[in-house]
This record gives C-alpha cells, sequence and structure tokens, in this order.
C-alpha cells in the first residue's frame, strides 16, 4: 500500500507539473503573441508617422510653389500696368536670365526696343533712364518665371529620389511642371502680338496666359490640400455642387478680368453702380457681327465683368448660409465660408474703388491680387466638401 500511494503521489505531482508547465508555456505564447501585436502595432504607427511628415513636406512644397505663382501674377498685372510688358523684345530662356551688365549692353538693349511699334507710336523720344524703368519690371516677371520652374523642378526630383513622392503619383506633378512650360511659351507668344503693327498685346493670349498661371495654382494648391487633409468627408451633394459651381464662376471672372484688361475697358465707364448713367449702356451691341462684342467693345466687356461680380454677390452669400445651416460639415468647410465671404467683399470693394479712380496702379494691382486669393478661398471650400 506504501508502495502504491507513493506512486499515486508521484503521478499527481508529475500532472500537476504538466499543468503548470503547459500554463506557464501558453502565457509565454500569449506573451510571444502580444509582443508580437504590440510590435506590428509599433510598426504601423512608425509607418503611418513617417507617411505622414512625407505628405507634410510634400504639402510645404506646393504651397511654397503656390505663393510664387501668386506673386507672378501680381507681378504680371504690374508689367502690364505700367507697360512694361514690351520692354523686352527677346524670349532667351537662359541667356535671358542675366540683364545687361555694361552701358553698352543697356544701349544695345535699348536700341531694340527702339525698333518695336510702342517705341515709335506710343513712347517716342523715351530716354535711357526711363526705358529701364519699365525693363525691370518686366525683367522680374521672367525671373521669377524662371525661379519657379527652378522651385518646381529640383524638389520634384529630390522628393522623388526620397520616395516622398510615389512613382504612380509623379505624373501629377510632371503634368504641373509641363503646364509651367506652357506657361512660359504662352508669355512670349503674347508678348510678340504686341510687337508688330499694334503695340498692344492680345486680350486673347492675355487671358489664356492668365488661364494658365491659375490652372497651375489651382492643381498644386488641391494637391497640397489633399496632402495635408487626406480624409473625404461625408457632406450632401448639393452643398458639394455649390462650391464647385462657384469656383467655376469665379475663375470665368478672372477670366473675364483678362479681357477687361486686355482691351483696358476699366478706363471707360467709370462710374458705379450705372455706367453713365446706363444699367445697360446701349453701345453694348454696337459691332457687328454681334459676337465681337463680348471681346473687342469696351461697354460689353465691362458689363460681362459686373455682371458676373453681382453673380458671385449673390452667390456666395448663399453658400456661405447653407455652410452655416448644415450641421455634419468638416469645421474647414465652415470657417472657409467665413474667409471666403470677406474676400468677396473686399474684392468687390477694391473693383469699385479702382473703377472709380479711374484704375489706379495700387488699388489695380490690390485687386488682381485679391482675385486669386478669393479663388484659393473658394478651391478651399469646395477641397473640405469633397
Amino acid at each position: 500500500m506504501v508502495g502504491w500511494d507513493s506512486v499515486m503521489a508521484e503521478s499527481i505531482t508529475h500532472l500537476a507539473c504538466g499543468k503548470e508547465e503547459t500554463a506557464r508555456g501558453k502565457m509565454r505564447g500569449m506573451r510571444s503573441l502580444a509582443s508580437s501585436a504590440s510590435l506590428a502595432t509599433a510598426g504601423s504607427d512608425s509607418k503611418a508617422t513617417d507617411d505622414s511628415a512625407r505628405s507634410v513636406r510634400v504639402a510645404a512644397w506646393l504651397f511654397v510653389c503656390c505663393a510664387l505663382v501668386f506673386a507672378m501674377v501680381v507681378v504680371g498685372g504690374v508689367t502690364r500696368l505700367t507697360h512694361s510688358g514690351l520692354s523686352i523684345v527677346e524670349w532667351q530662356p537662359i541667356v535671358g536670365t542675366l540683364p545687361p551688365l555694361s552701358e553698352a549692353q543697356w544701349q544695345q538693349t535699348f536700341e531694340k526696343y527702339q525698333l518695336t511699334p510702342e517705341y515709335q507710336l506710343v513712347n517716342k523720344g523715351m530716354g535711357l533712364d526711363e526705358f529701364k524703368l519699365i525693363f525691370w519690371w518686366e525683367y522680374w516677371h521672367r525671373l521669377l518665371g524662371r525661379l519657379i520652374g527652378v522651385a518646381f523642378l529640383v524638389p520634384f526630383l529630390w522628393f522623388i529620389a526620397r520616395r516622398d513622392i510615389p512613382p504612380s503619383h509623379a505624373l501629377k506633378y510632371l503634368a504641373i511642371f509641363v503646364l509651367g512650360g506652357l506657361q512660359g511659351a504662352m508669355g512670349w507668344y503674347m508678348v510678340k502680338s504686341g510687337l508688330v503693327d499694334d503695340p498692344r498685346v492680345s486680350q486673347f493670349r492675355l487671358t489664356a496666359h492668365l488661364g494658365l498661371a491659375l490652372a497651375i495654382f489651382w492643381a498644386m494648391f488641391w494637391l497640397a490640400l489633399s496632402l495635408v487633409s487626406p480624409r473625404r468627408a461625408a457632406v450632401p451633394g448639393s452643398l458639394r455642387k455649390w462650391a464647385y459651381g462657384i469656383v467655376a464662376v469665379i475663375f470665368v471672372m478672372i477670366m473675364s478680368g483678362g479681357f477687361v484688361a486686355g482691351i483696358r475697358a476699366g478706363f471707360a465707364y467709370n462710374t458705379f453702380p450705372l455706367m453713365n448713367g446706363r444699367f445697360v449702356p446701349p453701345e453694348i451691341f454696337s459691332l457687328d457681327p454681334l459676337w465681337q462684342n463680348f471681346f473687342w467693345n469696351m461697354a460689353t466687356v465691362q458689363f460681362d465683368h459686373r455682371l458676373i461680380a453681382w453673380l458671385i454677390a449673390a452667390l456666395v452669400p448663399t453658400l456661405w448660409w447653407k455652410l452655416h445651416r448644415a450641421r455634419e460639415i468638416p469645421g474647414r468647410a465652415r470657417w472657409g465660408g467665413h474667409l471666403l465671404l470677406a474676400l468677396v467683399a473686399g474684392q468687390i470693394a477694391l473693383g469699385i474703388a479702382t473703377l472709380v479712380n479711374v484704375v489706379p496702379l495700387p488699388l489695380a494691382a490690390l485687386h488682381q491680387a485679391g482675385a486669386v486669393l478669393v479663388f484659393a478661398a473658394a478651391l478651399n471650400v469646395a477641397h473640405a466638401l469633397r
């Protein structure tokens, strides 16, 4: 019996030890699984942090490029308003980076300008010092265009090398760079139109030049916003349609401003809200055929610009009210609506002041800058509601 009891006790002890070892093994397995899960979570969090940092870097670069395009549009407006755009009669993308460095070079550049219709018909008798004033505006405008190209291309190649930009997205950025090249070519194509018989650039080429700048700004700004705010919001489709529609109307408004500038329609009908005592001037359809009035008739071109401004003055407050009443929309869309409303009010006030004061340079430059800011604010709201 003693032997049997001893055997039973030993068996029970072995069983207990086995169960304990099994329990310890399970605990070790659970700890191992937990450790693996923790490492996986840490790895996932680290990857998400790295991706977020990459997105912020690329977005910051795009926002800087947007700021440069904004400056380009403003400087371009001042160049046009000071009648400086035809002062450089050659397009030399590389050599033209350097301005004249000696008196002989200045004289040679000035002699080339003296052969142009603008000098012969508008600035006859202009001295070299006066020429230098208009030369520098056009020079800085062109130099800024070259700077934008470098500021875009070099970081783009760097980001591609570091894989901050996925190869599958590279085509989007390349398309923007190509648009930039087309913008430069369009600028020279525009200048050439004023180096022939009529010392004024074509309003069609001027508007196309401006439109390409806005398209580049649009593409970079939208990409940058998508990088810093990648999530899509569940918002009513009607709000999205309103926001997208307003972006389109503001774009058309700026294009109509290009035609106003191109034919200098802002120097006529300098009263508001009526146009020389009439809401609709009687000469609005004085040209034949009818379609020419929309591009060459000062009365029609300015009337259209005013009409689109009235439309925006109605649409933007309506969108703002809809955003104010909506319950579940992103906070960015709500404060973006406040900003858009304020900028539109300021832009309309600037437009009226520019008109009634017969287009003074400071107000006209501010008005052109305000147009791009209004466009950016509308894009921000539309992006938040996408």
